[in-house]
């Protein structure tokens, strides 16, 4: 027992040290993961999967497939798709057909597989999955459209690749009792049909439940989670295969019913996913054996190649002709498509059916799924950044900073952070107010920050800092506790808010933003300072000219606003944090002006102006 405690926690290491890992460096996560069920498994021996679950092992990983595809399904806003230009739908209707085709000759013509294990094979590989693409979009800085291509054809795409096998698979297994292709399509169609009915019944029902007070609030989650896998579970029993296709169709529609209660659960769903994925990609990669490569030949590799460079893209270029994707994004399409190690266990588990109705290449087919995950996870996960950047589709090379709060003292923040290079928006919902900042300018986006449009409107992932200067505190706080989860809670900053945790009084931690200065000045402090005539200046760090050298050559008074790092990261000196610059940062602080009339600037004693 305590065996199987300690490699339940190495499984948690690993696949999280894996994520840890790829965010500090910049690696594709997927790839280290592999990398690491590989080592624990077939190489080491720590994780033998079939040994410490046994056959619990299949449905447990059936089943965090099922919830990943529900989570992504949660974030497919139809608003998202309408900008893909139709896309999406291409690569359904279009791809998988042409891709099934494309692939099967490629088994067959390239790789030697006989003809039914060619098509079933190819059925397996028209997708790729959202557990290999989202961890990939994750780390890649991609435009919105592409982005938004491939996570759709990840996620919604998924399920129709096992149903692509499925239909392989019945066919040949009632073959000899007198079945056709026509019969076994329409009898898999109808039950398809009738999984996605109850996927999106019970969207429906979780929509009727939450918004009338039918389930607490502490056990949203817990009811949300059994439903998903209640839904897989029994669409399951009518068709096997099909339990992911209803949960796709349930995630998609509770994310596009616009109910209130998901907001709080998102965060949560999103854990829960990030750690499923870990674990079924630690598990997978641990359960490879190598003593399949020993059937590897020469073929196989043509086989991948043709699948990489000509399958693949042969399928998108021809399912997006004529579109309105330009050029360059049909190629990073085309270009991007890395399969898991789920596709390796569904692999194994149709070659040992396809051994049981008479017909070989079972060792080869786990072999070559092998290899095709292997192939592309390297290809792709290494590759995307570059071939976004030669193709020009990237987003904003360097992130910038959004300010909520159109006011002279953030007007002058943004012209201070724009004469260092560095991007910058400013948000109000006046226009009015948001005029000064256009004659100077500065980027802007007219409308409530926190209404629903935003996130169509408003493209979140460009901007690095979130910085919240109202002349209302509790706004302030408002907005930073919405979008911590989006930008990072160690990047959303505000004016006022420094208040004691312990103090009734004042608003805790976890419902604001980090407070701006070092005192935690608010918005009367910042007031008086700028009818002070109070203003930004900038020192760059130098060996000669150090943080101590730049903090002394200040008025005593003055305070240190942020620091812009040599890559572009900017961060604030809060009450709680104080950044130490290093050679070549730029420091940024506030303090009275050097020209402004002696008598007429205020002095400051305990945080009070006097004259």
């Amino acid at each position: 027992m305590e065996q199987h405690a300690l490699v339940f926690a190495l499984i948690g290491v690993l696949g999280i040290g894996a994520q840890w890992i790829a965010w500090r460096t910049g690696w594709p996560a997927i790839a280290l993961m592999l990398a690491a069920g590989v080592i624990a498994g077939p190489i080491t021996g720590l994780i033998v999967p079939e040994q410490i679950f046994g056959e619990l092992l299949e449905p447990m990983i059936s089943v965090a497939v099922a919830l990943i595809l529900f989570e992504g399904g949660l974030s497919l806003n139809f608003r998202e798709l309408r900008k893909t230009e139709g896309a999406v739908t291409r690569l359904m209707m279009i791809g998988i057909p042409l891709g099934w085709v494309l692939g099967a000759l490629a088994c067959y013509y390239v790789a030697g597989l006989v003809w039914p294990v060619a098509i079933l094979f190819a059925g397996i590989l028209v997708v790729t999955g959202p557990t290999v693409v989202i961890p990939l979009l994750r780390q890649s800085n991609i435009a919105a459209r592409p982005r938004a291509i491939l996570k759709w054809e990840a996620i919604v795409n998924d399920p129709f690749g096992a149903l692509c096998a499925v239909i392989t698979y019945e066919y040949l297994r009632r073959v000899d009792q007198g079945g056709t292709l026509i019969s076994v399509v329409v009898a898999l169609l109808g039950a398809a049909v009738v999984s996605g009915l109850i996927g999106y019944a019970m969207a429906r029902a979780i929509a009727w439940a939450f918004p009338r007070g039918h389930v607490p609030e502490y056990l949203k989650a817990p009811v949300l989670l059994v439903a998903v896998i209640g839904t897989f579970v029994l669409s399951n029993l009518i068709q096997q295969e099909t339990g992911l296709l209803a949960v796709t169709v349930m995630g998609v529609a509770v994310a596009n019913m616009r109910l209130d209660s998901l907001r709080d659960i998102h965060p949560f769903k999103e854990n829960v996913t990030v750690l499923l994925i870990s674990g079924v990609f630690v598990i997978l990669s641990a359960s490879l054996n190598f003593e399949v490569l020993r059937l590897f030949e020469w073929r196989f590799a043509a086989f991948l190649l043709a699948l990489l460079f000509l399958v693949r893209p042969a399928t998108v270029l021809i399912a997006l002709a004529f579109s309105k994707i330009p050029w360059n994004e049909r190629l990073l399409v085309a270009w991007i498509a890395p399969r898991g190690v789920v596709a390796v266990a569904v692999s194994g588990l149709f070659a040992l059916r396809l051994d049981q109705l008479g017909y070989g290449n079972g060792n080869i087919l786990v072999t070559l799924s092998f290899a095709v995950v292997v192939a592309t996870i390297i290809a792709h996960g290494f590759s995307i950044r570059f071939v976004a950047r030669w193709l020009k589709v990237t987003g904003a090379m360097q992130k910038g900073l959004l300010i909520v709060g159109s006011t002279p003292w953030s007007i002058a923040l943004a012209r201070q952070i724009q004469s260092l290079g560095l991007p910058v928006s400013i948000t109000d919902s006046s226009w009015q107010r948001l005029s000064a900042a256009r004659q100077v300018g500065i980027a802007t986006y007219h409308g409530e920050l926190l209404a629903e449009a935003t996130e169509e409107r408003l493209d979140l992932s460009q901007f690095q800092v979130l910085v919240a200067t109202t002349e209302n505190e509790a706004y302030n706080a408002l907005v930073c506790s919405e979008f911590a989860h989006h930008i990072g809670r160690d990047s959303v900053y505000q004016l006022g808010g420094s208040g004691d945790d312990h103090d009734h009084r004042s608003l805790p931690g976890a419902l604001r933003g980090r407070a701006m200065f070092t005192a935690g000045h608010g918005v009367e402090d910042i007031l008086r300072r700028e009818a002070a005539g109070w203003t930004f200046r900038s020192t760059r760090i130098s060996e000669q000219f150090n943080f101590d050298h730049a903090r002394s050559a200040l008025p005593d008074e003055a305070d240190m606003l942020f620091v812009l790092r040599k890559d572009g990261r900017i961060r604030f000196f809060t009450h709680a944090a104080r950044p130490m610059p290093q050679k070549g940062d730029i420091v940024v602080s506030y303090g009275p002006s050097r020209h402004a009339d002696p008598e007429a600037r205020l002095q400051f004693q305990n945080g009070e102006a006097v004259a």
